[in-house]
């Protein structure tokens, strides 16, 4: 099968003003075929032309995904149809990528496909539980309902994500630095004092011989270092890609990092409870709205345990007390869901539950940078300060001798 290409095309819709936009065709006439099947009255159709510089900042994003659902959700909320709303993003949009995605989905509503099957065909974007959100509104004819609990179940994920890159991101970035510093000075100053050192033709201190065997060495076996981490990098991301194991593996590893396995598990807990939340209120039944939350819960330790109580709710069991069983939620949440089904308010109650976690997580993650930043200058400095000092030590010395 021939693959699609895509064209830019300028013309006027049926109320005579200009658009412009992209379209996926096997050909030119296609294109133009399907421009005018959508009252498009074409001026210029040309193959889309891409630059080395036109390719950067074009992949969708999750964030783009994000804001889609809330321009939809908005707008039908508005009294917008759905395609018009679809047809108004997609030509708006900044981004190629998303007009070329939104272009697809409008022509394949137009064409007469409901909404969510059409998403379904592009799950890289759209995964398992977008899509059946989405076909829940349509079943029940309150889709600018339900998109508007996507829209905010998709910004409270988003903005969870982003605190927990915040968390990661700041140390990472400055140890990465810092080993960066080190090793220039290691490979290209250290040598140089070396050098006048070996004209005073008298015994360093312990010291500065310590950091002189450490410059030689990596001078010597630096690039077989750096080859050796290269390599396990590009290993462990192989085998984290393709192993569910090894990944399961890292999970129940990470939540055993002081602080940082902290702040994973409330994370953990609060997209959980987020996702049952948002599909329960939807009316998705509560065996397949765990079967949901578990894949968004981001964690193998949580997964499991949610199947769990998938299967033990499955059998009878009220969910609080199969959430006890698994001993991985802290007594709050159960009590809180507790309470939530006794009041048949499920649905609130796990949107409370995750308000205060994601709150939680924000005050770790904000705690946290807050205790790094003064040890990791603290280390800096002894680090570069430590290997100033080994090299004016001879310096200081001598003049001592003076």
């Amino acid at each position: 099968m021939k693959a699609a290409i895509v064209y830019e095309w300028q013309g006027k819709d049926g109320r005579g003003n200009s658009r412009k936009g992209e379209i996926s065709a096997a050909n030119l006439k296609e294109a133009k075929m399907q421009l005018r099947k959508q009252g498009v009255s074409v001026r210029k159709v040309k193959k889309q032309q891409k630059s080395l510089f036109s390719r950067g900042g074009q992949k969708i994003t999750a964030a783009d995904i994000s804001v889609f659902s809330r321009q939809i959700a908005t707008m039908l909320a508005a009294g917008v149809t759905l395609i018009q709303s679809l047809d108004m993003i997609s030509q708006g949009h900044a981004k190629a990528s998303m007009r070329k995605l939104l272009g697809d989905i409008t022509n394949e509503v137009r064409s007469g496909n409901p909404l969510s099957s059409s998403l379904r065909k592009h799950p890289e974007y759209f995964d398992d539980l977008y899509c059946d959100l989405v076909y829940t509104g349509e079943q029940s004819g309150a889709l600018e309902t339900i998109y508007d609990r996507i829209a905010t179940y998709k910004e409270k994920a988003e903005a969870l994500k982003s605190k927990i890159k915040k968390a990661m991101f700041y140390p990472v970035a400055v140890v990465v630095v810092a080993l960066i510093v080190t090793t220039i000075l290691l490979v290209f100053v250290v040598p140089q004092f070396e050098e006048i050192f070996s004209s005073f033709g008298a015994e360093l201190p312990a010291f500065t011989l310590f950091v002189l065997a450490i410059s030689n060495f990596v001078q010597s076996y630096g690039i077989f270092i750096g080859i050796g981490i290269g390599i396990a990098g590009y290993m462990f991301m192989r085998a984290h890609k393709k192993s569910q194991s090894f990944r399961d593996r890292v999970d129940r590893a990470v939540l055993k990092i002081p602080v940082i396995g902290e702040i994973l598990k409330k994370a953990s807990i609060a997209r959980f409870t987020r996702t049952l939340a948002t599909t329960f209120a939807a009316g998705v039944p509560l065996i397949g709205a765990l079967e949901s939350a578990a894949g968004a819960s981001g964690n193998a330790v949580f997964r499991d345990a949610i199947m769990f109580m998938r299967k033990e709710v499955a059998g009878g069991m009220p969910m609080h007390t199969s959430m006890r069983a698994t001993n991985v939620f802290p007594d709050m949440v159960t009590q809180m869901v507790a309470i939530g089904e006794e009041s048949g308010s499920v649905d609130s109650m796990l949107s409370k539950i995750a308000t205060i976690y994601e709150a939680e997580v924000d005050d770790m993650v904000d705690g946290l940078t807050s205790l790094l930043e003064p040890m990791i200058m603290a280390v800096l400095g002894v680090v570069i300060g430590g290997l100033i000092v080994a090299m004016y030590l001879p310096i200081f010395e001598m003049g001592n001798v003076v």
